[in-house]
Parts: structure tokens; sequence; C-alpha cells
């Protein structure tokens, strides 16, 4: 009898997570790595929110809160979305976990039984379809080709939903693609869900201050009042505030599911870090004044390596609305031959060939549940980018 259980064969490991490891493997080799695979901001955590840390620990914040946050962050949390999105919630409707995946994670297990089905529009974050099976719910899948922009279509969504759907996960703007949903696109998307009250709809927002070119962003329940009792909105501290290592993702919702996720993380981890909670509280009601100029530069990158990559043979990469991400097709690339000899014949074998030849470290799209295409996440340096985009360059040109 093996030790593993069998739900364990069903879940595969963090595409991202694996090449930021095999890039940091080659790096300590010697190898000259450019490492475009992690979703983390190269800028640093604001002084204001360290200091906030700081005084916590020296005032003493180093004991057990409340399981699912302090009474100061939750009513913060109420607040940003009041003045954010317009969205009335009180502090039992909210909860607060360690990072944005275990309030996704939480949420599923609290409320998805075997055999539910959960949509999931292609390209999406690699732990949706995972956590879903983690939970014993069915993954259903909806292709949003580049053509339409990396969205679903309306259309495409009323197709998918059957008597067994319960939830549909939206993440706009999105990773791995940086498309993001306009207030037309998401509401002829709340108009499809109004169809169907037995769904549910989970928005992953936690990329919402980070889009460019004036996007206005919009979240499903401000966009359909109609849908908030049936909504999960959730967000969190790690990009905006390039706070990804202190570990603090929130939501708000329905009591009776906000009440069963609570019920979870009291049995699992407890309550988030008290000091991340206590720099969360800062990081929410202090200024903001140092997002606009990082937005700014985070565009001027988005550019350059929209533009550096549409120069490379066989690539074609759209610009997009939001995050820190593109995901170019390499379509032109599949069945050429790299100087190893080796054929492309997929998006894995071209990410695979370019970290041999050129040292630079891509998540393919088959990760991401549309191929063939890979994502580069551009929250580093602009001249690592300016070398990274060059390499690229120069492989695509190498390919025969």
């Amino acid at each position: 009898m093996s030790l593993v259980a069998q739900r364990m064969s069903r879940i595969k490991p963090s595409a991202t997570m694996a090449i930021t490891n095999k890039a940091r493997v080659l790096k300590a080799e010697g190898r000259d790595i450019i490492g475009l695979g992690a979703g983390e901001p190269d800028f640093d955590t604001p002084d204001n929110i360290k200091d906030a840390a700081i005084q916590a620990i020296r005032d003493g914040q180093t004991k057990y809160t409340a399981v699912d946050g302090t009474p100061e962050l939750k009513q913060a949390i109420c607040d940003k979305f009041k003045r954010d999105n317009g969205l009335d919630y009180a502090p039992e409707q909210v909860s607060v976990g360690t990072g944005g995946k275990q309030i996704l994670y939480n949420a599923l297990l609290a409320s998805v039984d075997p055999g539910d089905e959960v949509i999931i529009p292609a390209p999406y974050w690699v732990s949706y379809p995972e956590m879903v099976e983690m939970a014993e719910g069915t993954p259903v899948f909806i292709s949003c080709p580049q053509n339409n922009n990396f969205k679903m279509l309306p259309e495409d969504l009323e197709a998918a939903i059957t008597p067994k759907t319960k939830w549909l996960i939206m993440n706009s703007p999105s990773n791995p693609t940086g498309s993001a949903y306009s207030r037309e696109d998401m509401k002829a998307i709340t108009d499809v869900l109004m169809r169907h009250p037995q769904v549910h709809v989970m928005t992953d927002d936690m990329y919402e201050k980070l889009v460019y070119d004036d996007f206005e962003f919009v979240t499903p329940a401000q966009v359909e009042p109609g849908l908030y009792d049936r909504t999960l909105t959730i967000n969190g501290v790690s990009k905006a505030y390039a706070m990804t290592g202190w570990r603090i993702g929130y939501c708000a919702g329905p009591v009776e599911l906000i009440k069963a996720m609570a019920k979870i993380q009291s049995n699992s981890t407890s309550n988030p870090s008290s000091i991340s909670q206590a720099a969360a509280l800062a990081a929410l009601t202090q200024p903001e004044d140092y997002i606009p100029p990082r937005n700014a530069e985070f565009k001027k990158r988005r550019d350059l390596v929209v533009d550096m990559l549409n120069k490379a043979i066989g690539l074609q990469c759209p610009k997009p609305e939001g995050a820190f991400y593109v995901y170019p097709s390499c379509a032109g690339c599949i069945g050429k031959t790299a100087p190893t000899g080796k054929v492309i014949e997929n998006d894995e074998d071209f990410a695979t060939e370019l970290l041999e030849a050129e040292g630079v470290a891509v998540v393919h799209g088959a990760a991401f549940g549309l191929e063939p295409h890979f994502r580069i996440s551009y929250a580093t340096s602009t001249e690592l980018l300016e070398d990274a985009c060059t390499r690229i360059q120069k492989f695509c040109a190498a390919l025969s």
C-alpha cells in the first residue's frame, strides 16, 4: 500500500515555481541565467510598510490573532473595497489568509463537493485547476485564444455552464497574459451569470492596481450588483505593494462561506503572521503614492519587451492591459530545429532549448493551458529585460 494518497497522482507541481528553481540551480552552478519566470515585483516593500511591521514587533504584537484576521485589518479591507470598488462589506464577510493561494484553496475546499464543476478560462494561473482537483471538483476549461485577446467570450461561458457548475474563476488582469476585462467585457460575462443562479463567481483581483494606458479596472459584483451574494472577491497585498514574501491575501463574500473558510483555517494554519497583518494594515490605510511611478516603470518595461519580442523571428506578442506579464505566441518557431539538433515540437521544447542555448528562463504555455505560447514576467530591471530579449531574438534567428 502506497504511503502517498491516490489524489496526489492528479496534482502537478507548480510550473512557475519549477522554472524559477531550475534557474536558481543553474545560476548556482555558474551559468549566466536570466530568470523571467517569477511573478514577483523587483521593487522593495515601501518603507512605511516595513516601519509598521518593525513597530508591531516592538509593541509586542507577536501573539496569536483571530484565526482569519485582526479586527483592524478586516475593517481596513472593508474600507478598501468601498473606496476602490464601491462594494459594501462588513468585517464578518472578510477573511484574511496566508497569501491569495490560501484564500483560494480554503474557499474551494469549503464549497466544492465531489462532482461539482468549476469553470476556468484558459490560459489560467497554474494553481487553479490543481486546487479544484484537491477539493475533488472537476475543472472545466474554456479556451480564450489570442485572437480574443485571451478573454472569455460570453457565448463560450454560456455553453460551458451545466447543472453541476458551482463556480466560475475570473482573473483580471490575468496571470499569465496580462489581459484585462473592460467594463463592457465584464458586463457581457455577468449578464450570462445572471441567467444561471446556481453559478458563483470567484474573482482573483490580485493585479487590480497594476493597469496601464488609462485602463479602468472593474470587478464582477461592482459591474453587476445582482451577483453580490454569490461572488467571492479575492485580493491581496503581494503585487501592488511588493509584499510577496509577507504572505497576506484576503477576500470578502457571503458570511456562510467566510465562516466555513475560517473553520478550515483554524484547523490548518490558524492565523496569518501577526507582523504581516500589521504591515498589510499600513499598506491598505496609508498613502499609495509609490504605486503610480512604479506602474509607469512597469509600463516602460512592457513596451520594451513587446517591441523587442515582436522583432524576433517566429514570435508574436500582443500588448497587455495590466499585471507584469506578456504571453507571446511561438507558433512561428514550431517545427524548426534548434542549434542542438532538437526539433521544436511544442512550447515546452522552445522554453527548454532557449534556457539551454541562451540562458533565459521562461515558462512554457502548456503549463497555463494554452499553447504554443510562453510567459515572461517583466518585473525585473530594464537592463536585464533588454539582455534577455536580445538573447531570445538571437535564439529565434538561430532556428532553422
